[in-house]
């Protein structure tokens, strides 16, 4: 039994290393923003030693927390180690704002904080809060992981680690921590070594255990590789095809712009429900219907453009959930911002997402992800630069909890999400739905889009114009069959009802409305 300790990387959490750089710094995180409450000292502020006990009190639950990245000798391929000098101080920072304290002002510290990468010489997380905002009952949190420790629903899962939906819940009495011992050089060029010479045994397993299942089940397997091709097959036209130029897209410099927006949460399953898709069809739609106006908003003609995103799809298992790391593929989603009408827009994204589904389009890049495992690390930022599909931008929707978290009381008000931009590309967009509210966060390189808060406004006004459409499509008499027999029209009989004298008023417009909710807003903390 070895008396040292260490983890290899997967291979696709190392492509997010590799694919780094200073200009596309690979973290993902949110702005958070809390009702200070039991938090809040008498000078106004954030009791910062509480909040870094909270912390503490939970660590044992993340241990990826308390690692940092070590390199193999030779093949320099990433592992990781029990950081020896773990300083939580280094990953709480404590800041605050200038008076007044405006949102405006937030959002301009939140970019800063963002476009700084993270130090690989330390565990590679960073919470920043940040007091100080208009009022003094509220503050800020600005969370940063490493794409290469987590992907989307495992920070969602994070979340619910480090907040409670408690209020009453006290700070846990932290474990002792005790970090491993790291393994020299030697051990880790021993221990690959043998890794190596197992490699062709594990292959060869693999191998028996894939022609096992193809004479167990010759139809399943011969369908399953029909799919891998075609999806494969599929992600290489996308390579080889280049998606149109665009505004927002071009060399990537390392600043960044961060805004967010509001939207209920009841406001959105309504419309889905009246309009027959699902949430993502429709977050999908409104990101077209706003990029086509943004577009237009910066001359260009969106008619004949081949604009598309990246969506990730979760691949996670049942045994896979609560893990860190990531477990995800993506789709390559071509957006109609060409069509003019809403309905046809949604229209066609629903297809466009029909069809990826039915032909298991991430199957391909699932795929690539795979084979990178068995290549040596020289030759993976090769292979992940050559399969690099070109996409116009990213687009990525997390459910989260429907119920409020706390941090010793302070409740959290809201989750504007962070999605690292793609090589090329000068905008990401990334949602979360938390407690009734669909939080919309928006990542750009303001060389590319200089006016990020135009653009949130246009993507407001096309969910609004959906909403719109389905407010028209509820007004809409719904069409009866005719009843054929005696006894059918006998029972279609209006019965009087005593405790109204028959009365049944019809809602008005205005009532119907209403009852689809307000119009989505720019969020407000207040």
């Amino acid at each position: 039994m070895h008396s040292y300790a260490y983890e290899r990387l997967s291979a696709q959490d190392n492509l997010f290393l590799l694919t780094e750089s200073h200009e596309t710094p690979m973290h993902i995180g949110a702005v958070m923003v809390f009702e200070s409450g039991k938090l809040r000292t008498e000078q106004g502020g954030v009791d910062i030693e509480r909040y870094t006990k909270a912390i503490e009190g939970v660590l044992h639950r993340i241990p990826r927390y308390r690692q940092k990245l070590r390199a193999l000798p030779l093949e320099d391929l990433p592992v990781w180690v029990d950081d020896p000098h773990f300083t939580l101080d280094y990953h709480i920072r404590h800041t605050s704002l200038p008076k007044p304290g405006s949102i405006a002002q937030l959002k301009r510290l939140s970019s800063r904080i963002i476009s700084q990468p993270l130090d690989r010489a330390r565990p590679l997380w960073e919470l920043w809060v940040v007091e100080g905002l208009e009022g003094g009952d509220q503050f800020a949190v600005i969370s940063k992981t490493h794409h290469c420790m987590l992907d989307g629903l495992a920070g969602a899962d994070l979340t619910t680690i480090l907040m409670s939906p408690d209020p009453d819940a006290e700070i846990e009495t932290p474990d002792r921590y005790i970090p491993r011992p790291q393994p020299s050089d030697g051990e880790l060029l021993f221990d690959e070594l043998k890794r190596g010479l197992r490699a062709p045994f594990a292959a060869l397993g693999a191998l028996r255990g894939s022609v096992r299942d193809f004479v167990r089940n010759p139809g399943e397997s011969l369908e399953l590789l029909q799919e891998q091709a075609a999806a494969f097959g599929e992600l290489v036209r996308s390579v080889m095809n280049p998606c149109s130029e665009t505004p927002i897209n071009g060399p990537v410099g390392p600043h960044r712009n961060f805004d967010w927006l509001t939207m209920p949460l009841e406001d959105v399953k309504e419309v889905k429900g009246v309009l027959g898709c699902t949430i993502n069809d429709l977050v999908l739609a409104t990101v077209a219907g706003g990029m086509r106006r943004y577009l237009e908003h910066r001359r260009v003609h969106p008619d004949e453009l081949d604009f598309r995103v990246m969506a990730p799809v979760n691949t996670r298992r049942e045994g896979d959930r609560g893990k860190m790391g990531n477990h995800v593929s993506s789709w390559v989603v071509q957006l109609p911002v060409g069509e003019a009408d809403p309905a046809a827009r949604l229209a066609a994204v629903c297809e466009t997402t029909r069809g990826l589904k039915s032909s298991n389009a991430s199957l391909g890049l699932e795929l690539v992800m795979n084979m990178t495992g068995w290549l040596p690390q020289s030759l993976i930022g090769f292979a992940a630069n050559a399969t690099a599909v070109p996409v116009n931008m990213v687009v990525t929707n997390v459910p989260g909890p429907q119920f409020p978290l706390y941090m010793l009381g302070a409740e959290l008000l809201g989750v504007y999400p962070l999605v690292p931009l793609v090589p090329g590309g000068g905008l990401g967009i990334a949602l979360f739905s938390y407690d009734g509210r669909l939080c919309w966060g928006f990542n750009t390189d303001p060389r590319l889009i200089p006016d990020v808060e135009a653009l949130v406004l246009h993507v407001r006004d096309a969910f609004e114009e959906l909403r719109k459409l389905a407010v028209r499509q509820s007004l809409k008499p719904k069409r009866r069959k005719l009843p054929d027999t005696a006894a059918e029209r006998e029972a279609e009989s209006p019965v009087p009802d005593e405790s109204d004298n028959g009365a049944h008023d019809e809602p008005s417009p205005l009532e119907i409305l209403q009852a689809m909710g307000e119009n989505a807003e720019t969020a407000s903390v207040a």
